[in-house]
């Protein structure tokens, strides 16, 4: 969608839109209350800044929506699009790899009682595992802070994908 058809949409249109970036009402509503954008860059500084920071509940809210990383979700919704064209890097034929991933996740859940998140765009196979390997040892504090900012990447990528100039 170009930037001048989001500014001027009706508010529940433009809501629907920004949903998918990330299930947070908060933010949805404060991006979609801010509008207009003069420029694209404007918008998503501003939805950077309106992300942060995202609250606990907010980012448990979120996380809902989330799959574990190496599994591709199959829904037809715009998120599930979002989540698999954003695991791109992972190979699922690659077992090796696959079993790494679904060990780590497993560690992490039981570790910190949730789906392990990244910002998988751009990121190759390897490349997460061992981001999932390292963060094992992060506190439920340290956590807690890398899942808000890996939220809050995910969500100016995927509208950085969805508004275009």
């Amino acid at each position: 969608m170009k930037l001048a058809e989001f500014n001027s949409a009706d508010t529940a249109s433009a809501q629907a839109l920004l949903r998918p970036c990330i299930d947070v009402s908060r933010w949805v509503e404060a991006v979609a209350g801010a509008r207009p954008f003069a420029a694209r860059s404007e918008l998503l500084e501003f939805a950077a800044e309106a992300a942060s920071p995202f609250t606990p509940p907010e980012v448990e809210a979120a996380m809902a929506h989330h799959p574990r990383i190496g599994e591709r979700p199959t829904a037809a919704s715009t998120e599930a699009s979002m989540s698999r064209s954003e695991q791109a890097g992972v190979d699922p034929a690659d077992a090796a790899v696959a079993e790494a991933l679904a060990r780590g996740n497993r560690e992490y859940e039981e570790k910190f009682g949730r789906v392990f998140l990244i910002r998988a765009a751009g990121r190759s196979a390897q490349d997460i595992l061992a981001a999932l390997n390292q963060r094992l040892t992060n506190s439920a504090e340290e956590e807690d802070r890398i899942v808000a900012q890996q939220l809050r990447e995910i969500a100016v990528l995927r509208l950085e994908g969805l508004i275009s100039e």
